[in-house]
């Protein structure tokens, strides 16, 4: 039988992280029926414990099927490799160190089943330490979107966290998960093409996914989030990405996700400034909303810029409903600024 749901993980040399996902899939698959769900573990050749670790947790409820690369192919045609063998109608892309919480999986699939989304995405949230401990409050609530522009636009802020999308893989027959494997997001756009192929897209509107904070390897996030994220988005006009959608996705970073990042780009001293402040302006110059909301972190003194981005962080986060979240994030930030 063919699956319901692939839940591929793409790893290297993290076995202490793949672990404890493991760990947390196998506590929810237990209430999953037999062949619901495959579990796929593409190991890009780690000289660490990878493959010992895989083989403990493998048992008849959890039956993992595990490639083990003979080189290292590097992390974006390891993704790729990981899409490509997956054998389920969904998959999810599942990063090593991300957690579907308590009870995310059978919501998940309860909601899968007898439908034919596009994507769904499930709401993630960061931890530091106890993923559990830090899971914020939100009252479940979902929304269907039968207009894909429509929903691309209401969940832009996540649309690149692969751990957070169900992917309708059926809808993606004929798409090279290699075409933009050059880029640091390289399984981006099958999420574009899968919820633009679709009828329906799904957004669980409740916090499903942990996501570890940091714990990527380093790139420059201005030639990832700016330069390749445009260059992909512009790439699905077309696959029937319309140039509104674009530019309310535009509008929609621009004033709640961008602010974020520019502040903590000012605050911690580190990062290339000028070099984000020309890519962005590549991009936005002369936006209205650009020049007065976003581009004063980047321009001001960095006194000025650091209280700037943190009113727009806030300000930002609460009107995308992370108001809570935002303050305290602004806070914990300026506190560790004033202590030193």
């Amino acid at each position: 039988m063919t699956p319901l749901l692939t839940i591929a993980i793409p790893t290297y040399n993290r076995s202490n992280y793949l672990r404890m996902t493991l760990e947390q899939l196998a506590s929810q698959l237990c209430n999953v029926p037999p062949g619901t769900v495959e579990v796929l573990v593409s190991d890009n050749c780690s000289p660490d414990d990878t493959g010992e670790v895989v083989k403990s947790l493998t048992s008849d409820l959890m039956p993992i099927r595990y490639i083990r690369n003979e080189t290292n192919l590097g992390w974006a045609l390891n993704f790729a490799q990981a899409f490509d063998m997956a054998k389920g109608k969904y998959i999810l892309m599942s990063g090593d160190d991300d957690l579907l919480v308590d009870g995310a999986l059978e919501l998940l699939l309860e909601k899968l089943r007898g439908h034919d989304y596009g994507v769904v995405c499930m709401r993630p949230y960061g931890y530091d330490e106890d993923f559990r401990a830090e899971k914020p409050e939100q009252p479940y609530s979902e929304k269907l979107f039968t207009d894909s522009q429509a929903f691309l636009v209401s969940v832009h802020r996540w649309f690149t966290l692969t751990s957070c999308l169900v992917m309708n893989k059926s809808l993606l027959a004929g798409v090279s998960s290699k075409e933009f494997i050059d880029t640091d997001l390289a399984t981006f756009h099958l999420m574009l093409r899968a919820s633009l192929a679709a009828k329906e897209n799904l957004f669980l509107n409740a916090y499903l996914l942990a996501s570890k904070r940091q714990n990527s390897s380093s790139y420059e996030y201005a030639n990832v989030f700016v330069d390749q994220f445009w260059r992909i988005v512009d790439a699905h006009k077309a696959h029937g990405l319309r140039p509104a959608t674009i530019r309310a996705i535009e509008t929609r970073r621009l004033f709640s996700y961008y602010p974020f990042y520019m502040f903590d780009l000012r605050s911690s001293g580190h990062g290339d400034i000028p070099a984000t402040r020309a890519k962005l302006d590549r991009r936005f110059r002369g936006r209205l909303l650009y020049e007065l909301w976003l581009a004063p972190t980047l321009r001001l003194p960095r006194p000025l810029a650091i209280g700037w981005g943190a009113m727009t962080t806030a300000i930002g986060r609460a009107a995308s409903g992370d108001l809570r979240r935002g303050f305290k994030f602004a806070k914990r930030k300026l506190s560790r600024l004033v202590g030193r």
